[in-house]
């Protein structure tokens, strides 16, 4: 699962251990929590502070932009020399990112967390347009930049009994980067929570 690094404070306090006798949360329920809570410290910190209620689209674009500074993915700018180099042979200069596929799992998480917390599904703002712009052009970019080509998995389709009606197989999961664990720059290709506490 991919996870964003946005640095090793731990503003919305410590995660409580589950009551006793509940069952642990899932991974994903986990940093899903760990996302949402991290939003909303981002919310309480803007200048001026932000509520959720009035919260847009182009500020959970600015948020994504903020989650940059703690980028692993070195993503080469267009009058770098290994601009378009899958596998550059010397680092250089250019700027660490989020990469494209932290992002977009992020906000699927973000996205789930709003609903779940009782906000309705037309005014989400990480389902808004400008959202799905920006995470596209992210991932032309990147994969300009680093000439790595982003795919999307193919379904898989559950086998079928002679007779019976196809379920529909597993679902999809978001488009996913293929070979980011060869590109170059620190950590890429390994996934680190919001709070830096890695899991891998």
């Amino acid at each position: 699962m991919d996870a964003v690094d946005a640095g090793p404070s731990r503003a919305g306090g410590g995660d409580a251990g589950p009551p006793a006798g509940a069952a642990a949360p899932s991974r994903y329920e986990s940093q899903k929590r760990r996302d949402w809570n991290t939003f909303l410290q981002y919310l309480r910190n803007h200048k001026p502070p932000l509520v959720l209620a009035r919260c847009s689209g182009a500020h959970v674009i600015e948020f994504l932009r903020y989650l940059d500074q703690f980028g692993k993915t070195k993503v080469h700018l267009p009058g770098c020399a290994f601009y378009g180099h899958p596998s550059p042979p010397a680092p250089c200069a250019c700027p660490l990112r989020q990469a494209w596929g932290s992002l977009d799992a992020l906000i699927g998480r973000l996205r789930a967390a709003y609903e779940e917390s009782g906000g309705p599904p037309e005014t989400n703002p990480f389902a808004a347009r400008a959202v799905r712009i920006f995470l596209r052009d992210v991932r032309d970019s990147q994969a300009k930049a680093r000439g790595i080509p982003y795919e999307k998995k193919k379904r898989r389709r559950a086998p079928t009994a002679p007779g019976q009606v196809h379920g529909g197989g597993e679902s999809s999961s978001s488009a996913a980067l293929s070979g980011d664990s060869s590109g170059s720059g620190a950590g890429e290709g390994s996934a680190v929570p919001l709070w830096g506490s890695s899991i891998s």
